[in-house]
C-alpha cells in the first residue's frame, strides 16, 4: 500500500492559497479598490487545462470563467473577489508578480502550477515560468529545492523558461506530490512514475 505525503495534493482540503500555483507559474494576480478585492487569470496552452483549472478554482469556492486571449488561447479569469486579496497582496510588490519570502508549494499548488504548464519530456519534466516576470525564476527554484526537488533552469532558447526537474527519485517526488493525472489531460502533459 502506498503511503500518501503529507505534502501531497490529495493529503488536505482545498484552499484558495492553493491557487498560487498559477502564479509560479505564467498567471497574473490584479489588485482592485486599494487591496479590497483582486482576479487571478492565466493564458494556458490548451482546453484541458483550461477546463482543470476552472474545476480546481470551483473546489476552492472561486468561479472562474473560461473565454480566449486576444490571440485566441484558453484564459481562465475568476471575478474580482475580496477573498483573493490575501494572495495578490503576498505575489505582488505593486503592481510586479514576486514571490512571497521563503514560499515553499505543497502538493496542491504544484498540481496546480503543473495543470497550468507542466510538461513531461524524455527523463524528466518542466514546470513552465512567467516570461513577463523573470524576477521569479531563482526564487521558484529555490522554492521547489526546498520540498525536495533541485530543478535546472531551461531558457528560451530550449523552450522555456522553464524549471526542469529530473531523476527518477525526483520524478517519483514529483508525481507523488501532484496527484493523479487530470481527467481529460493528455499524459505526457503529467508526471508519472516509471
Amino acid at each position: 500500500m502506498d503511503q500518501l505525503s503529507f505534502y501531497s495534493a490529495e493529503a488536505r482540503e482545498p484552499a484558495i492559497a492553493d491557487l498560487a500555483g498559477m502564479l509560479c507559474g505564467p498567471g497574473q494576480a490584479v489588485g482592485f479598490g486599494r487591496g479590497t478585492a483582486a482576479r487571478l487569470s492565466v493564458v494556458v496552452d490548451a482546453e484541458w487545462r483550461a477546463r482543470a483549472l476552472v474545476e480546481a478554482c470551483a473546489e476552492r469556492g472561486v468561479d472562474a470563467q473560461l473565454g480566449r486571449s486576444d490571440e485566441g488561447h484558453p484564459l481562465v479569469r475568476t471575478a474580482f473577489r475580496a477573498d483573493l486579496t490575501g494572495l495578490a497582496a503576498t505575489w505582488l510588490r505593486g503592481a510586479v508578480k514576486s514571490v512571497p519570502p521563503g514560499y515553499v508549494p505543497d502538493g496542491a499548488a504544484l498540481r496546480i502550477w503543473a495543470l497550468t504548464a507542466g510538461s513531461a519530456e524524455p527523463g524528466g519534466y518542466r514546470l513552465g515560468l512567467d516570461p513577463h516576470a523573470p524576477g521569479t525564476h531563482a526564487p521558484l527554484a529555490a522554492a521547489l529545492l526546498g520540498c525536495g526537488l533541485p530543478t535546472k533552469a531551461v531558457g528560451p532558447r530550449a523552450g522555456g523558461p522553464a524549471l526542469r526537474v529530473t531523476g527518477r527519485r525526483r520524478l517519483a517526488r514529483l508525481a507523488e506530490l501532484v496527484g493523479p493525472t487530470p481527467d481529460g489531460a493528455i499524459e505526457r502533459t503529467w508526471p508519472l512514475v516509471s
